[in-house]
């Protein structure tokens, strides 16, 4: 999938369902099956659910044209994101590392998507709205571990900006999350596998279905206006 995505393309079930650290076929096609809006794939160097470029390109060419797919980098030079989201067919990138505004600007220029994770408690996110992207995911300080971290943190994120919650997320406490910080979505690695890299199908459908249940269940829970946010505009 190509082009820039609204938010409403992403999230047409209402909650978005982001599965991260896809690293085969089968787990993809799991995952889309139970029901997730988007798959992440990681090439950030020296996680455990590293994936390499041609892998990830086969496996795009096998899902259903609707599933948005992300590419995960950490600290990458914005050329090597954009080049490796294009040639692997990818619907955007996800910027894990310590960007900056600058280097976002420029991978969200050329891609269809482009979300910026910052770490709870980082100083940074005081200037997270100098970033020119809709989708803001928090993350544990220690991105990939599978900890939770204090979810009052969200409350200081900058209005105007989707927040993607991640961070030791699972089937267990995703409804609890999503009711104490009602974001505009949750996404999931650690969470969902049998071991690092491999998908456990139950843990998939839980955490699908878990989340989904509650947010439907929060009485006048909604979600952000899905205009595409213009940064061009502050």
């Amino acid at each position: 999938m190509t082009g820039h995505l609204r938010a409403d393309e992403l999230a047409p079930n209402g909650l978005f369902v982001k599965i991260c650290g896809i690293t085969n076929e089968e787990d993809a096609l799991l995952a889309v099956a139970m029901g997730a809006d988007a798959l992440g794939f990681i090439f950030a160097a020296g996680s455990k659910r590293q994936v390499a470029p041609t892998v990830v390109a086969d496996i795009v060419k096998r899902l259903p044209p609707e599933v948005i797919t992300f590419g995960v980098f950490r600290d990458d030079l914005p050329d090597r994101v954009v080049d490796l989201v294009l040639r692997c067919g990818l619907s955007g990138a996800q910027l894990h590392g310590r960007e900056s505004a600058e280097a976002t600007a420029d991978v969200a220029g050329r891609v269809g998507v482009t979300i910026k994770v910052f770490a709870a408690g980082d100083p940074v996110i005081g200037r997270a709205k100098t970033y020119p992207v809709e989708l803001i995911m928090l993350d544990s300080p220690t991105g990939g571990s599978g900890e939770v971290f204090d979810w009052s943190l969200a409350d200081g994120l900058p209005e105007g900006r989707k927040l993607v919650l991640s961070g030791g997320l699972g089937p267990v406490n995703v409804a609890d999350a999503i009711r104490r910080v009602r974001p505009w979505g949750v996404d999931v690695a650690t969470g969902t596998e049998s071991s690092p890299g491999r998908k456990d199908p139950r843990k998939v459908a839980s955490f699908i279905r878990n989340a989904r249940r509650a947010a439907e269940a929060i009485p006048g829970y909604e979600f952000e206006d899905s205009a595409p946010y213009d940064w061009q505009s502050e």
